[in-house]
């Protein structure tokens, strides 16, 4: 009932009672994906669970995060202490570690629809229990299979003078729409409970993601335990990561609207971006040494090379940390409005942010204002900072104070009256970034909680069904998303690339699931549909399996995520393939013609042999240069080598760190085959450190003084592997 709504608890156990009481055992728990998971009240419900087995509870969510183990006893020395400094005082998701450890009760069962790339690969359970569905079917499929609670992680309101409201925050992508839904069930009858839990911690966002605390039915408020946000470590950039956040910038359209997923390619591409706008000449250096307009004419007709004087629109599901990174460099800057008529107006031109008599004389001509104006007229006039705040409209006359002024637009005098005491100053309440979710590194979040009055209100945290289509929404029907999203660029990544035209994002060919389609489809579909946008598909080209590299553009494959009929831009290091449009034939050249050099000749031969290509055609020479020296050459070409770093964003690990994690990877791949495996044992027996040159690297492993056989082994592991960091490969012999 309504009336027991809002009940607030410091009593997580009293929480999980109430829940019980309103909805009985049969529990379908609906939590957010990622970071918004209220873990005080999961793990009491829970570990409820575990010792009532009459309680059938399934959870239902995306992206359970879970701090690292490592797997051999090398990467448990590494990780353990890097773990404990990053998560110590963050408490664990106890229902995701059973399902990682593969001994959930028989009475719990969790269904998600996104995992950690790769995290569930050789989880029965999990993969027999994935659900693959589109993000924005996420909601119809939580209310499909019976969801009756909900729970969620909140910003209180108190701190930031919003008495009685919380805000969703990090999360509104979803619960923003399933509240509604859950209380027409209950309407009809079927019990529910909705949850929050806050904390303290998580930071304040306003607009769509600010709502009455008593929409909620339990609120579980104990400050003393709140905790820290569970943070996702900064990942190193490689060079081929940001050739191809490089090439990315240049297809940005200054003016323009951009979504971009996490991780290093969005890093990179974000980090390009900022050197296109801050460092141009630097930038052009490189645009020009790779001579992309030539061989790429795609960024003459929809990219740009200039810095970003009319800046970029953020809309993107996730809202990572990079987003934040333009802001501050001045490039997310272009502010939208919730009126289709009002952006429209400022699309072309004729209006702009700056308020003055013309402002009105456009949208009287356009028919958005009347004149004489009206109350409502006023009223929108305000809303926008077309008029000043304190306007009203009483007695057919517009009011400031103790002054009077007509509202006839064609009256002369009036027209004085209205610009001296009436007119703003600038249009206000622009947005210059919509998103669904965040997550992301620990100085994301100190930005975000540091953010002032004004930059938090350029932010929108909404409904991910209002960002991830074109179809109407309660927050903006169809007309205004288009009006917004002018020269949308939607930047995802992919794991392989067929030569038809097929991305392969999130799943193998035997049918197991690596992460999960989320909001790909979405994006790649509406970039179809929105005049001037275009899908980017970006991936690397190769990859390390088993010792062995393997293209990632491939011939075929026998899982696809995007169809080839949605075909549009793809990314690798080495160069941009338009696909939009194009012949079957030149589909295929185009891709080959991105492909790592050591695989483009029997690329092409399959696709002569399938009749796809002439079989007259040779590989040009230009197109044959595709290969990791030219990648160095091309990052060098700024001539500053600081241009492009492996964390251009900071970083969560020491340098002690960064050496060994080095050193590890050398190992790992080094390992990767029995011969290989063997060979580095051989070698890690003989290494020595006579010397104590690596005495702090190995006290950060813990192997300082190995007592036992495998400790021995695993200091002369270590020492081998930083050994091999120091030591050239022997070319002296080489031919090539």
């Amino acid at each position: 009932m309504a009336g027991d709504r809002g009940q607030l608890s410091n009593d997580v156990n009293a929480c999980v009672d109430e829940v019980i009481r309103r909805v009985g055992k049969e529990i379908t728990l609906g939590l957010p994906l990622g970071l918004g998971k209220p873990v005080r009240f999961v793990n009491a419900l829970y570990q409820r669970a575990k010792d009532d087995p009459e309680i059938r509870l399934h959870i239902v969510t995306a992206l359970s995060l879970l701090a690292p183990k490592g797997g051999s006893s090398l990467e448990k020395r590494f990780m353990g202490p890097f773990v404990e400094r990053l998560y110590g005082r963050i408490p664990e998701l106890a229902y995701a570690r059973d399902v990682s450890a593969n001994r959930l009760p028989k009475n719990v069962q969790v269904s998600e629809f996104f995992f950690k790339a790769g995290s569930y690969l050789n989880n029965r359970s999990q993969q027999r229990h994935y659900v693959c569905t589109n993000y924005t079917h996420a909601v119809r499929d939580l209310m499909a299979v019976g969801v009756n609670v909900v729970a969620q992680m909140v910003a209180p309101g108190e701190a930031h003078g919003q008495p009685g409201q919380v805000s969703l925050s990090c999360n509104p992508d979803l619960t923003l729409d399933l509240i509604p839904l859950l209380r027409e069930r209950e309407a009809a009858g079927t019990p529910v409970a909705l949850v929050a839990e806050m904390n303290q911690n998580l930071p304040w966002f306003g607009h769509h993601a600010a709502i009455e605390a008593d929409r909620f039915d339990v609120l579980l408020d104990q400050p003393s335990s709140d905790y820290p946000l569970f943070s996702a470590p900064q990942m190193s950039v490689s060079p081929e990561d940001h050739m191809i956040g490089f090439y990315a910038s240049a297809l940005l359209k200054d003016g323009g609207t951009l979504q971009v997923g996490i991780g290093s390619l969005g890093a990179a591409l974000v980090h390009s971006a900022i050197l296109r706008h801050s460092h141009n000449e630097a930038w052009r250096k490189v645009f020009d040494h790779l001579n992309v307009d030539q061989n790429f004419p795609v960024v003459t007709e929809d990219g740009g090379t200039g810095p970003f004087e009319q800046g970029l629109y953020g809309c993107s599901e996730m809202m990572v940390d990079g987003f934040l990174y333009l802001m501050q460099e001045g490039i997310l800057s272009r502010e939208v409005y919730d009126h289709a008529g009002l952006q429209a107006l400022i699309n072309r031109g004729d209006i702009s942010g700056e308020v003055s008599l013309s402002t009105l004389d456009v949208l009287r001509r356009e028919k958005l204002i009347d004149s004489p104006l009206r109350a409502r007229d006023v009223h929108w006039l305000v809303r926008h900072g077309i008029f000043r705040e304190a306007v009203e409209f009483k007695g057919g006359r517009l009011r400031v104070g103790d002054q009077s002024v007509e509202g006839d637009l064609d009256n002369p005098e009036a027209r004085r009256a209205i610009e001296t005491l009436i007119l703003g100053e600038k249009l206000s309440g622009g947005i210059t970034m919509h998103g669904g979710f965040y997550v992301g590194p620990e100085q994301f979040y100190q930005y975000l909680r540091g953010l002032t009055d004004e930059q938090r209100a350029k932010i929108c945290m909404t409904s991910v069904n209002f960002i991830n289509h074109l179809y109407d929404h309660r927050f903006g029907d169809q007309k205004l998303k288009v009006a917004q999203r002018v020269h949308g660029r939607f930047i995802n990544s992919a794991m392989m690339y067929t030569l038809n035209g097929a991305g392969v994002s999130d799943g193998l060919d035997d049918g197991r699931v690596v992460s999960g389609v989320g909001g790909q489809y979405n994006f790649v579909a509406m970039a179809h549909e929105l005049p001037g946008a275009r899908s980017i598909l970006s991936l690397r080209s190769t990859r390390s399996s088993h010792g062995k590299v393997l293209s990632n553009i491939v011939f075929n494959y026998g899982h696809c995520t995007i169809p080839r009929h949605l075909r549009d831009i793809v990314i690798t290091e080495y160069g941009i393939a338009d696909l939009r449009g194009q012949s079957d034939e030149q589909v295929f050249l185009r891709l080959i013609r991105i492909a790592d050099s050591r695989f483009q000749q029997e690329l092409l031969k399959k696709a002569q042999k399938a009749g796809k290509v002439d079989p007259a055609f040779k590989l040009p020479d230009d197109w044959c240069n595709n290969t990791p020296q030219a990648i160095r050459r091309a990052v060098a070409a700024a001539g500053d080598a600081s241009l492009f770093p492996p964390f251009p964003f900071g970083r969560d690990f020491t340098d002690e760190e960064l050496t060994l994690g080095k050193a590890l990877k050398g190992l790992k791949a080094a390992t990767a085959t029995r011969r290989g495996k063997l060979s580095t044992l051989l070698q890690a027996l003989r290494a020595r450190d006579d010397e104590g040159r690596y005495g702090a690297l190995l006290e950060r492993m813990g192997l300082s003084n190995p007592s036992g056989l495998r400790d021995k082994l695993d200091q002369r592991l270590v020492v081998h592997g930083l050994q091999q960091l120091e030591t050239p490969p022997d070319t002296g012999n080489s031919k090539t």
